[in-house]
């Protein structure tokens, strides 16, 4: 496959060259004839100057961090649909373009440690043995608003920012509850919002198709949905997915 992509964008600047010399010969004021083809040196810029549509699935992993959830692991998998929706804006470092794009994650899943006795310190009652809920939650996931800025590409990578919000459906009431009693999910939510931010880059490893990776900060929490919202405050989840655009 390598050797055709070669030997075709050979043979478009063979045909590039012979247009422009005979354009020259015939009139010094005729102008040369656009290339019909993009070369690894501007990829990623070609493409996002069509404003072109982006799909494609991706898998995410990570870790909660802080207190009580740094031993949780996150996953999930799904398709992500976007489109670029403007021209090259602003000066500088900061010149891009803005994108608007959704996700549809059909698989959801935290892992966290089973249910067990947990030392946990209780305001006026200091450190004390709590049953603590646990083990596997499963659901889905969508993330209706990710508002996004492109950054002028360079060759073929793209690079880009996000901010984002999505909802969160689990079987049953996640986090789990460090007062849980009778192997119930105490006062927590089986819904949660994930309000999010991250940074990423796709690499054109063709015209039209690219491999991305993100890095994003994500916070789970009901929003007091139920009687408590204990949430993950913090949680770091990396993304890698494969794209492909057009317009």
């Amino acid at each position: 496959m390598r050797i055709r992509i070669f030997a075709g964008w050979t043979a478009a600047i063979l045909i590039a060259g012979t247009i422009s010399a005979g354009a020259q010969t015939s009139s010094s004021s005729a102008s040369v004839q656009p290339r019909s083809y993009d070369p690894p040196s501007d990829r990623a810029a070609a493409e996002l100057a069509k404003r072109p549509w982006e799909w494609g699935p991706f898998f995410q992993g990570g870790n909660g961090i802080g207190y009580l959830v740094s031993d949780y692991k996150l996953l999930s998998a799904g398709l992500r649909l976007g489109k670029v929706v403007t021209d090259e804006h602003l000066p500088g470092i900061l010149r891009g373009q803005f994108e608007y794009a959704g996700e549809l994650i059909p698989y959801w899943e935290a892992l966290t440690p089973p249910p067990h006795q947990q030392l946990v310190t209780v305001v006026g009652h200091g450190a004390q043995l709590q049953p603590y809920g646990g083990g596997a939650y499963h659901g889905v996931s969508i993330t209706p608003i990710i508002l996004r800025w492109d950054f002028k590409p360079h060759g073929r990578w793209a690079p880009w920012f996000q901010a984002a919000g999505g909802l969160i459906y689990t079987t049953h009431k996640f986090p789990p509850d460090v007062l849980v009693k009778h192997g119930t999910a105490g006062g927590t939510s089986v819904w949660n919002f994930s309000p999010q931010g991250g940074l990423g880059v796709q690499y054109f490893v063709r015209p039209n198709q690219s491999l991305m990776l993100e890095a994003s900060g994500v916070h789970i929490s009901s929003a007091s949905l139920g009687d408590k919202n204990p949430g993950v405050n913090a949680s770091v989840q990396f993304q890698i997915g494969y794209t492909w655009w057009s317009r």
